[in-house]
């Protein structure tokens, strides 16, 4: 039996090496994605804006103050979502299996595929050199025997990193990492973890799970356990449920500001949306997932009659779930979804129901067609990012 194999891709700074691609001015400055108000969220940033302190999800006054003479810029989600697409296409060219989970970041099942690919190195040198010289930008690429131990490894050498954790080298992998190298460890956790004179892999695993529960709490206890011996977790297992499509982020501090939780959340619904227009799909039913600090979870989730007609509806469907169920403790997570799946022409067809959202769903859909028939890029990024500003003045 093939000992398993995955590779976890991660794109480099993506929201602003794209900015840097298609602006070659912009190359070797400080890039801060996520609008020009002071009251926005940095949605990415630049290795060179990142030498400041400037880091997603912080918000833009902040980052002003950081780096002042940083290039801002506004968030171009269609311009994202299409290099994402592009990507993802070509990963699907070194494994059938592909699992998605955000905008730029996916996981490669590749197990087995060593008499056709070569050794997971030579396959994942490959797959590197092939997105760069298809679309100018850097991934950084993580081998492991799980999903797991593969995202952490993809978090070393980056950007444009490679590394492999040999099957049965797990442990000693884990125990060269710090607490916080420890994939959904935060700072807060950390500090947790410290307070009980842990401040290490190695001695987080010498407790055993009962304990680590005790002291630490049910979801918090176990995650350290599986954690801390390299057994994945379970976070980015397909979720068994009938057909959707979500996006997620993880959060770079734990969180409560609830006027920048709320952007996260446009974004977020953003995202989903375009990605049904691509897969030529719609959908009734939203969802939200927040993961708190302390690991605990809750999500929720709403079906209505008519099915989403614009990305502005799924946002406030989205946010209107979330307000209800977060009760103002700090995230370290969140998600949206949509789910109630079917093809679009359909028997629920859009054009059946006139609503508020109509004449921005034809919009929409008229931008997603442009692109399918080749016009050119910055046509229509620009027409979705005159939709997209005008929609975050009402945040």
């Amino acid at each position: 039996m093939a000992v398993p194999c995955f590779f976890h891709v991660d794109m480099d700074a993506f929201y602003a090496s794209i900015e840097q691609i298609d602006n070659p001015e912009l190359q070797g400055k400080a890039v801060i994605v996520g609008g020009t108000s002071v009251r926005g969220v940095v949605s990415a940033c630049s290795y060179e804006a990142r030498v400041y302190g400037v880091h997603s999800a912080m918000p833009i006054f902040q980052a002003r103050k950081l780096c002042p003479e940083g290039s801002f810029l506004p968030v171009r989600m269609t311009r994202y979502l299409e290099m994402s697409r592009f990507i993802m296409e070509i990963l699907r060219e070194f494994s059938p299996t592909i699992q998605q989970i955000s905008i730029d970041e996916g996981f490669l099942d590749m197990t087995g595929t060593e008499l056709l690919l070569g050794s997971p190195e030579f396959a994942a040198t490959r797959l590197k050199q092939k997105v760069h010289e298809k679309t100018g930008l850097t991934i950084s690429i993580g081998i492991g025997s799980s999903k797991f131990i593969a995202k952490m490894a993809s978090a070393y050498g980056k950007p444009n990193g490679l590394l492999r954790v040999l099957p049965g080298k797990e442990i000693a992998f884990l125990d060269s990492c710090t607490i916080r190298e420890i994939w959904g460890i935060g700072k807060k956790a950390a500090a947790s973890l410290a307070d009980k004179g842990i401040t290490s892999v190695k001695k987080l695993r010498s407790f055993d799970e009962d304990t680590l529960r005790k002291l630490f709490g049910t979801s918090a206890g176990t995650y350290y356990y599986n954690a801390s011996r390299g057994i994945d977790p379970g976070i980015f297992s397909e979720a068994p449920k009938s057909r959707s499509i979500s996006n997620e982020t993880t959060l770079h501090t734990d969180e409560s500001d609830s006027e920048l939780i709320r952007q996260i959340v446009f974004d977020l619904s953003h995202q989903v949306y375009f990605r049904t227009l691509t897969e030529g799909i719609i959908g009734k039913t939203a969802y939200i997932k927040i993961k708190y600090a302390d690991f605990s979870s809750v999500s929720s989730q709403k079906t209505y009659e008519q099915p989403f007609l614009s990305a502005e509806e799924l946002f406030h469907s989205a946010w209107d779930l979330f307000s209800i169920r977060w009760n103002k403790k700090p995230l370290r997570l969140l998600g949206v979804g949509i789910g109630s799946i079917v093809k679009r022409n359909s028997p629920m067809q859009t054009e059946l129901f006139e609503t508020v959202y109509s004449k921005k769903h034809d919009l929409e859909k008229a931008i997603h067609s442009m692109k399918a028939s080749g016009m050119h890029l910055i046509k229509a990024s620009t027409l979705m990012h005159q939709i997209d500003k005008k929609e975050k003045k009402k945040l």
